[in-house]
């Protein structure tokens, strides 16, 4: 047993199981220890699903999704409504347990990881959204196809089906909610698999959906640290889309595998984001700005600004400043209330994260900040700042996915957007200029899926993806509803 300062805490010693079917079934292969990196102690042993479990929850969610799709958008929205009101009540005694599987600092475990963005993506989503469009009525001859008249066609919304729900380990639970809450609201039933590396939390939301009285087999989860269940759900010829948030590499082998049952795809993927910073920025916002991401979930964040395009006249006032703002960032274990940077999630992705610094001063580059193994027990990586970085160099063209920034000089905008959209990725970029005007013009010629101008504060509501090998499609706001249905035109003579 676990226990918090405030007597919550949590049983490491807890039988977890997988929900097929409404039901709690035992993992047929065991279990495997799921890991606190903040101290390398074991916070529990999730279930081990086989690749039968994973395709009998799929069958589960099959016979599950006509009685689901037959509810009207309002009753659907009603059981989403109910759903959010469990996790309000259940949430708070689910703290300790996602904060220690995670690694996520006090303030990130309460806002984010299980706070209200998870809720709200349930709340939005039980409002039905309309999503069905008329097509003006067009003239049509007497001919072989039959009488003169007027053609009509309504543009309908469909279920796809059965959606397959594979989720990352840096936010775990916001990062389910996504999926699920608007796979549900447009009729579909739902697979759930968490990543192996933090997938307690989700279970605890498989008992809230029980709470909430959603029919049997509407929402399933299995979890397991291989690729075994993952690739069943794939290949799965009940399932009829993936909706994966990951790295590129595992996302460009589910497509591929998937592609023989021509499996719908939902794919946000790898992002490298560059903050463009033209001679008139405001060169502290912008620093606040990419602080603020630097150090979140210890760089964890698909969104980050980690190229940091700086107008040469400001270069070195940009540097200093973003080194001033490293030396606030206290790097501990994540419970401790002065710390600011936690544990990444593994000590194979700490080494991963270490390794692209090493390549990069190998090549050249000055650490202007951090760069060193802190002397601590769990997976620690300080806040890094890098300079004297050239565009071709792996830590500049790659994501890490770890508390890394790098500084490129530019001496225009033509050169500062060809550095931004050098990059295999296309996920978030930013801007930061002194005119508005001129702010929007440089986003508009980004290749990338989502821009914010002198601000790192996303719309949540906003369309969301990404260009180039950042993904395929878009969620959130009503984009969330039509990335989970398929495209239904029915025509009729008047």
């Amino acid at each position: 047993m676990h226990n918090s300062s405030d007597g919550t805490g949590f049983d490491t010693d807890r039988a977890w199981k997988l929900l097929i079917g409404g039901e709690w079934v035992d993992p047929a292969a065991g279990t495997y220890p799921v890991i606190d990196p903040n101290d390398g102690t074991v916070v529990g042993h999730a279930p081990e699903a086989t690749a039968v479990q994973a395709a009998d929850a799929a069958r589960a969610a099959r016979d599950a999704l006509g009685g689901w799709r037959a509810l009207s958008p309002a009753e659907r929205g009603g059981h989403l409504a109910r759903l959010a009101d469990v996790i309000e009540r259940m949430a708070p005694s689910w703290l300790d347990l996602v904060q220690a599987e995670t690694g996520s600092v006090t303030s990130i475990a309460k806002s984010l990881q299980v706070g209200g963005p998870m809720i709200e993506r349930f709340r939005y989503y039980s409002n039905p959204i309309n999503v069905d469009t008329d097509i003006a009525p067009m003239p049509a001859d007497k001919g072989a196809l039959g009488p003169a008249g007027l053609i009509a066609a309504t543009v309908k919304r469909q279920p796809v089906g059965v959606v397959a729900c594979i989720t990352p380990y840096n936010m775990p639970l916001v990062n389910v909610a996504g999926k699920v809450a608007p796979a549900l609201a447009a009729g579909n039933t739902v697979v759930i698999k968490p990543a192996p590396q933090d997938p307690l939390g989700v279970l605890l939301l498989g008992e809230a959906v029980a709470e909430a009285g959603f029919a049997d087999g509407v929402v399933n989860i299995v979890t397991g640290s291989g690729p075994e269940a993952p690739a069943a759900l794939v290949a799965s010829t009940e399932v009829n889309m993936v909706s994966f948030t990951g790295s590129t590499q595992v996302g460009a082998r589910i497509y591929a595998d998937g592609a023989s049952t021509m499996k719908r795809v939902l794919m946000e993927l790898g992002g490298k984001g560059a903050l463009v910073m033209t001679e008139d920025a405001d060169v502290n916002a912008a620093c606040m700005g990419i602080a603020t991401t630097w150090g979140l979930h210890s760089g964890q964040i698909c969104t980050a600004p980690t190229r940091v395009v700086c107008h040469r006249s400001i270069l070195d006032q940009t540097v200093e400043t973003l080194k001033a703002f490293a030396g606030f960032m206290k790097v501990g274990d994540g419970r401790a209330p002065d710390t600011i940077v936690g544990p990444v999630i593994t000590e194979a992705h700490r080494d991963r994260v270490e390794s692209f610094i090493a390549g990069g001063l190998d090549a050249g580059a000055t650490a202007v900040c951090g760069g060193q193994r802190p002397d601590l027990p769990g997976y620690f990586v300080e806040p890094t700042l890098m300079a004297d970085v050239t565009p071709d160099m792996e830590v500049v063209q790659q994501e890490a996915f770890g508390p890394v920034v790098v500084v490129l000089a530019h001496d225009g905008d033509d050169e500062a957007v060809a550095l931004a959209n050098d990059s295999p990725y296309g996920l978030f970029s930013y801007v930061y200029a002194g005119d508005a005007k001129r702010a929007y013009e440089i986003g508009c010629r980004l290749e990338s899926g989502n821009v914010a101008l002198n601000t790192v504060q996303p719309h949540m509501y906003a369309p969301f993806g990404g260009f180039k090998m950042s993904g395929i499609g878009r969620d959130r706001g009503k984009w969330g509803i039509e990335a989970y249905t398929e495209i239904q035109a029915i025509n009729w003579l008047s």
